[in-house]
């Protein structure tokens, strides 16, 4: 019921109570249920799967009647709902309605009436079948609706029309459109599901728990959806602790675009789970940082990580910016206080890239940490002129570094190598760049981040004239430019170690609680 737009039928009052509240030796702290979508195309493989939803901890299951090869609805529908161990919710969507069924009406119609007969759970029909409520006995009433421009009034007439829950799924073009998901979710007086599809919308799946959303989808498995940006069950209970989240719960966030791939949500969630900390972390992919942290106001939302691109304009968006912060001109780290909702921006990645480039030298060298800092009169070559760039720079340069700054636009090199007290030259001439032997690299873009792997800022000669590259990128752990780095004789440090080394104090400035360091490492090596 993901997909399409329609109205939902339940056949028996019922259902809200059976379905609606409780959990697993009263840990629950939301009674926001989980749903599986069931989607193949035998009943005998859809059997399978009901078992499989119920071992892995959904509440319900839709079962897509149009994925099925054949159909016969008497002995189908009567040996789905007696298998089935959990409540059911049958959808029989047609093409038009984004399903697969090319059949004719009646018949698809007959079928939902006949699965209510039988003790369906909740039957689900389009919106333009919504006369089907006055042929059937129903308690519950869910309208579906897409697209619509004018939510809060649609549901007001569906409230007013005697609906029991109101469902509105819908497509985010902006990550803000899910605020008016949250916000009439907040203000309804009937229970509402309220599902926003696509990456932008991936928060309205996970936070409806927080805002009393009546239930949200989550697969078996991954890639098998029947809605753009459904999450994984065992995503939903393992990685983001969905039963834990509640009214009082306070949201963290990894502010980026693109942001998928960051492992900010496992490393954040995991630890607020082992020091009893009530808060989750999501990922949060915004255009335009200046719009979302304005309609994300609340103090509910109370702190993000920021990464490429937002990172310089983070800090214009902040009531006060901590001077390194400041000095630097880029904020990764958000905190909203509480008190008054001010937006407090810090800058924590330079103190975890220069930390793990120190490191590295000083293993290589075999130098004492009493030493001073390996990285007095190196030359120290950063690779972007971005929020990362700056940070790096700044903390080379305060650590005694002759810094150079290459950039793709020549001008934004020179600007930034001006603040510093370094020199510029253009990306395109950094093959051929070369000046001394044991210099230092740090690629702060993202070339070379996951997809494209391939990708590297410098071609393989010029590596050997460096002693250290570090890469801010780590998703893949090892980037081409660290493999022919350590191929060229230079140490490899990749950004998995910036990643930590920032992460902690971030944590801290999340939590107020101390971060928990072995169990951050221990939960960064898997990957």
């Amino acid at each position: 019921m993901d997909s399409g737009g329609g109205v939902l039928l339940a056949s028996s009052s019922t259902a809200v109570e059976q379905m609606g509240g409780g959990g697993v030796g009263g840990m629950r702290k939301n009674p926001t249920m989980i749903c599986a979508p069931i989607m193949a195309d035998s009943v005998d493989k859809m059997i399978i799967d009901l078992d499989k939803a119920k071992a892995s901890g959904a509440d319900l299951v839709e079962i897509r009647l149009d994925s099925l090869k054949s159909f016969n609805p008497t002995e189908d529908l009567k040996t789905l709902i007696t298998r089935s161990p959990l409540p059911t919710l049958f959808t029989y969507r047609p093409i038009w309605e984004g399903g697969q069924y090319e059949g004719d009406e009646p018949s698809r119609l007959d079928a939902l009436r006949l699965a209510m007969e039988l003790g369906a759970d909740y039957v689900d029909v389009e919106l333009q079948n919504w006369e089907l409520k006055i042929q059937c006995s129903v308690s519950v009433v869910v309208v579906l609706c897409f697209f619509a421009k004018e939510l809060g009034n649609l549901v007001a007439k569906i409230q007013a029309a005697g609906a029991d829950i109101v469902k509105i799924a819908t497509t985010a073009l902006d990550i803000t459109d899910v605020a008016r998901i949250f916000q009439i979710t907040v203000h309804s007086q009937v229970p509402i599901i309220g599902i926003v599809m696509g990456e932008r919308g991936l928060i309205s799946r996970i936070l409806c728990a927080k805002f009393g959303g009546y239930l949200t989808f989550g697969t078996l498995e991954s890639g098998i959806v029947s809605a753009p940006g459904q999450p994984m069950i065992k995503d939903l209970l393992d990685l983001y602790n969905f039963r834990s989240i509640g009214p009082d719960t306070k949201v963290y966030g990894i502010i980026g675009k693109p942001v998928s791939h960051s492992k900010s949500p496992i490393l954040y969630n995991e630890a607020f789970k082992s020091v009893g900390f009530n808060g989750v972390y999501v990922h949060l992919l915004v255009d335009d940082i200046a719009n979302f942290l304005q309609t994300f106001s609340s103090t509910d939302f109370a702190g993000f990580s920021c990464t490429i691109p937002h990172k310089e304009a983070a800090l214009k968006c902040c009531d006060e910016v901590d001077p390194v912060a400041k000095s630097i001109g880029a904020v990764n780290c958000i905190i909203r206080r509480q008190n008054d909702g001010k937006l407090f921006g810090y800058n924590t990645d330079y103190v975890g890239a220069i930390s793990a480039i120190e490191e590295g030298l000083r293993v290589s060298q075999n130098m004492s940490s009493a030493a001073g800092s390996p990285l007095a009169g190196k030359l120290f070559v950063v690779i972007g002129a971005g929020g990362a760039g700056k940070a790096l720079a700044y903390g080379a340069k305060e650590k005694g570094a002759r810094v150079v700054i290459a950039n793709r636009t020549y001008d934004r090199a020179k600007e930034l190598a001006d603040i510093v007290g370094g020199d510029a030259i253009s990306l395109a001439d950094l093959d051929n760049f070369h000046p001394e032997d044991g210099m230092i690299l740090a690629n702060t873009t993202s070339i070379g981040m996951q997809p494209k792997v391939e990708e590297t800022p410098v071609a393989k000669p010029a590596l050997r004239y460096y002693s250290l590259v570090f890469d801010a990128v780590y998703t893949p752990k090892i980037t081409r430019l660290l493999r022919e780095a350590e191929e060229s004789g230079a140490i490899a440090v990749s950004g998995l170690e910036m990643f930590i080394g920032q992460a902690y104090e971030q944590f801290e400035r999340f939590s107020g609680l101390p971060a928990p360091k072995e169990l951050f490492r221990k939960i960064m090596s898997k990957y």
